[in-house]
């Protein structure tokens, strides 16, 4: 009786899911989407619940940012790109010329959004879009996402079934919504397709292509770190204030090594992230661009830090307000390793902090006798390091579901 109690619930609520994809046939249609392409793509979709609950969970927003920058822009990434500006060298050159936004840049995008097309996502994304069209809040806004993912299909640009990602619909080596792809994707490589998925140079392009049409001036830096003097007035502080050079050199505001900040240049805004402890930014029009890519500023950041890298920068001068920072991807990695080598079941040591791996962790910090926050740290690390087997450190086998 209990199963059938439970089951009903479900029922009623994946035939709410068939009527309401139903009643998109006619939006489809009149989008220009074939009546067959809807009846083979979206006709028998099945609803995927997961993602209800990944609406008001984005990383970019919930992550302390001393954690956030560490993973996005750690040396293996840095590393990582500069291979890429070198074996994508000349399509690059040639996406500057077309569209004016600088090779470092455009990897740093590529980098952060897909780790440079080696993490695309898994998630079908009429499944996640159709369930989001039909369930949850801004069911409007997905359902245009939903009806453009059937028009990328129906026009022949990517199959369906490479059609995977995020669980809000952003897909490709540097995750354009539908939409988005719609408007600004290009077919680079000219075999008459706009393929973000399985064409590099279709996706460092259209990248681009999305800059260039944001406003981007290339030549221009995105800004800089600097360094405030003591109880300078936060109120100024803000993305969208914007203000000519002599005022912050009037407020005292100099570069983080100390020197003068240039007397001329663009007008910039004060970003202070982490407050007035923390680093802090003087950031210009192009960093409001890559915000506009995806709309955090500690997303914006960390594009804009790994570009810096990318370029021969080094890390900011001033560190982070907090004595425990967060963990690089190796860090991760081998933070896992200790899980696993205690017994934790968390899967593959891969670098990323899922639900499994917060679990154990918390687990770890209460018998430790810390607050069970789940969090991946420096600290809890050290902590894992003294009081286990030294051999899971060095590799090895890792467990898998």
């Amino acid at each position: 009786m209990l199963a059938l109690a439970l089951a009903a619930p479900l029922t009623a609520q994946a035939d709410g899911f068939s009527a309401c994809i139903e009643r998109l046939r006619a939006q489809a249609v009149q989008r220009g989407v074939s009546r067959a392409t809807f009846d083979a793509h979206a006709a028998q979709l099945e609803p995927d619940l997961s993602v209800l609950g990944l609406l008001d969970a984005q990383p970019e927003f919930s992550t302390p940012i001393w954690d956030y920058l560490a993973a996005l822009v750690d040396d293996e990434r840095v590393a990582d790109g500069r291979a890429m500006l070198e074996r994508w060298r000349d399509v690059l050159q040639k996406v500057e010329e077309r569209y004016s936004v600088d090779p470092a840049t455009v990897v740093a995008v590529w980098g952060v959004e897909s780790n440079y097309g080696r993490s695309l996502g898994a998630r079908p994304l009429l499944a996640s879009l159709g369930t989001l069209a039909c369930m949850g809040r801004r069911q409007d806004y997905f359902r245009g996402e939903f009806l453009d993912t059937l028009k990328i299909i129906d026009q022949g640009h990517i199959p369906a079934e490479r059609l995977t990602g995020s669980w809000a619909g952003a897909f490709g080596q540097t995750q354009f919504m539908p939409s988005t792809f719609l408007r600004l994707a290009v077919d680079f490589d000219g075999d008459g397709r706009r393929d973000l998925v399985d064409s590099a140079p279709d996706a460092l392009a259209s990248t681009a292509n999305f800059l260039h049409k944001g406003g981007w001036k290339n030549g221009e830096s995105w800004g800089f770190e600097v360094k405030l003097p003591a109880g300078f007035d936060t109120s100024l502080a803000g993305r969208r204030n914007r203000r000519g050079m002599s005022l912050w050199i009037a407020r005292g505001v100099k570069l983080a090594d100390g020197g003068p900040l240039p007397e001329s240049g663009p007008d910039r805004a004060l970003l202070l992230p982490a407050g007035a402890a923390g680093p802090a930014f003087l950031v210009g029009r192009n960093f409001n661009v890559i915000y506009g890519y995806n709309a955090a500023e500690s997303y914006a950041l960390a594009i804009a830090h790994l570009s810096d890298r990318l370029r021969g920068g080094g890390g900011f001068h001033t560190p982070w307000p907090t004595d425990d920072p967060g963990l690089s991807r190796a860090g991760r990695r081998e933070l896992q390793r200790l899980l696993i080598a205690r017994g934790h079941d968390i899967g593959e040591a891969d670098g990323m902090i899922g639900e499994r791996t917060r679990k154990a962790i918390a687990k770890e910090q209460t018998a430790l006798g810390r607050k069970a926050d789940g969090r991946a740290s420096q600290r809890l690390l050290e902590a894992l390091r003294t009081t286990t087997d030294v051999s899971a450190k060095e590799g090895g086998a890792t467990i898998r579901d």
